[in-house]
């Protein structure tokens, strides 16, 4: 374990968003009591995240729900930090309107075989058997205007810009499961802390994660002026919204709503084959 002048050194990876930004505002900027520990920042897009954590790579961090049982052996879910779509979510995004049953004969971009928007599709689908390419998540949009895929799983905030790009929503994955479900949020995004840390270190640093969160909600015009910075030529109102769509009080904390998304969002892809084994999902 890495120590800085005295300072056990958390390395916090993430991916390169406003809304992560957003999260993780108040740490960076010691807006709150960090308990003598060293934070740092490492940017990487989710997918590689996700790889990560299977070598257990960092102290904490940002992966998709669908990776976690990969990695449960290691990491225990923190319980906040979430990235939870309320009736929203990934979306599938074509130059022009087809039937959604068509999918499964389309070629369809996608950000990564880890990823939890990958799985919803799966889910979505019935099947592993379909057509794909990964595509990192910042050009899938471009692959399907410039019709290299008939489609492409956008996540992040290709939410709200694939209209400007003059595409149009096949499925809306989030709206879909919500319906599914009778009401519950598709669980994406955790942040996830190392086991080997030791029941109150992890304790310390879930808690200064659920502050700097709470920070940045409670002084919003703030933490939005430094997220923006990561929001990708977005618009502050755009940037603002998307900030809003995935950092909320679901993020605070998951509650019973949100726990109960994610076992029942890993126990359908467990009972599918889509995914080889359901893990304790334990919450620090």
């Amino acid at each position: 374990m890495e120590v800085k002048e005295g300072k056990m050194v958390i390395r916090v990876a993430h991916s390169p968003d406003s809304d992560d930004a957003f999260m993780f505002y108040a740490i960076n900027h010691k807006k709150i009591d960090t308990k003598g520990y060293e934070f740092v920042d490492v940017l990487s897009d989710i997918e590689t995240l996700n790889r990560k954590a299977l070598e257990g790579e960092y102290e904490v961090s940002a992966i998709s729900i669908h990776a976690f049982p990969y990695v449960a052996d290691k990491y225990a879910l923190l319980s906040s930090g979430a990235s939870m779509g309320d009736n929203y979510g990934p979306m599938i995004v074509a130059k022009e309107s087809f039937d959604p049953s068509e999918l499964k004969n389309k070629k369809i971009a996608v950000p990564g075989t880890l990823t939890s928007a990958f799985l919803a599709l799966e889910l979505y689908l019935g099947t592993k058997d379909f057509d794909y390419e990964v595509i990192p998540f910042d050009q899938i949009i471009k692959a399907v205007k410039e019709g290299k895929v008939d489609a492409g799983l956008i996540i992040h905030e290709g939410q709200l810009t694939y209209q400007d790009e003059g595409l149009v929503c096949i499925v809306d994955l989030g709206k879909w499961w919500y319906e599914k479900t009778g009401g519950l949020p598709l669980p994406l995004g955790g942040n996830v802390i190392r086991k080997d840390l030791g029941e109150e270190v992890m304790k310390e640093i879930s808690e200064i994660l659920r502050e700097s969160i709470k920070y940045s909600l409670e002084h919003r015009e703030e933490a939005v002026d430094y997220a923006l910075k990561y929001a990708r030529d977005m618009s502050r109102e755009k940037a603002d919204r998307f900030i809003g769509m995935y950092v909320n009080e679901l993020t605070v904390d998951y509650g019973e709503r949100g726990k109960k998304a994610i076992e029942l969002f890993l126990k359908e892809a467990y009972e599918k084959g889509f995914i080889d084994e359901l893990p304790e999902i334990k919450f620090v």
